[in-house]
């Protein structure tokens, strides 16, 4: 009975409506950095749309640079609970979402959500819209890039951006992507890379070095982040900061 309760419906609207005030709360006290902010208008000003790129453990940090651009923000969300409270919790920002998962963007035939998603995200990046990714998720493996961003990138003629993100004040969950809440009155650390591009007549190796690349350079750009908040980055292996 008490498995029946957690999984109501009246406890998952709870749930997203403290996650809202939650970041209500943090969006009227915290201040924001933005490092390579020139590296995003140059990917948007090729006219593809952008494909914004973070870790799933950095997720409640991102509707924060929601008002850094006028473009209109896609945000691809898992079709779990957990996604639909994450949503809901996010509404007052202006982002709209696709429900699917970086999961199955690789084979979208095989999910009855993927080839849905796919069309979505394609004609939101045609419009010249961003699109936002947690590479890594919904279940992992954590920190750890999926193809099917990449190969949304080659379908599309979008730009990768992967943005690393952190904050002064915050805690680590022991959830499997070790997932990052921020505390009030902290200040906020944005990293962006520089655009990656995959092209068109990309073979299966060549896209397997963009992806390790891309991975790389989303890793590089969460421990800058984190390092410019003080923090050490923990690895899902590790104690948090």
């Amino acid at each position: 009975m008490l498995k029946s309760i957690i999984k109501s419906q009246a406890v998952a609207s709870l749930g997203a409506h403290m996650a809202a005030l939650y970041l209500r709360v943090l969006d009227a006290t915290c201040r924001k950095t933005i490092v390579g902010r020139d590296r995003f208008d140059e990917a948007r000003a090729r006219g593809r749309g952008v494909i914004l790129a973070f870790w799933h453990g950095r997720l409640m940090l991102a509707p924060f640079v929601r008002r850094e651009t006028d473009a209109e923000i896609n945000m691809l969300i898992s079709n779990h609970r957990d996604g639909e409270i994450i949503a809901k919790a996010v509404r007052g920002f202006g982002i709209k979402f696709i429900r699917g998962s970086s999961a199955n963007l690789r084979k979208p035939g095989k999910s009855k959500h993927g080839a849905p998603a796919v069309a979505q995200m394609l004609a939101a990046l045609e419009r010249g819209e961003v699109v936002a990714i947690t590479p890594d998720g919904p279940r992992g493996p954590a920190e750890t890039f999926q193809v099917g961003a990449i190969r949304l990138a080659q379908r599309s003629g979008a730009a990768i951006i992967v943005a690393g993100a952190s904050a002064t004040r915050g805690l680590r969950m022991k959830s499997w992507d070790r997932f990052f809440l921020a505390m009030p009155f902290a200040r906020f650390l944005y990293v962006a890379s520089e655009p990656i591009i995959v092209p068109e007549n990309a073979d299966a190796e060549a896209i397997e070095q963009i992806r390790l690349e891309a991975q790389s350079r989303l890793s590089e750009a969460t421990k800058a982040a984190d390092e410019m908040a003080g923090k050490t980055t923990a690895t899902v292996s590790q104690n948090g900061p």
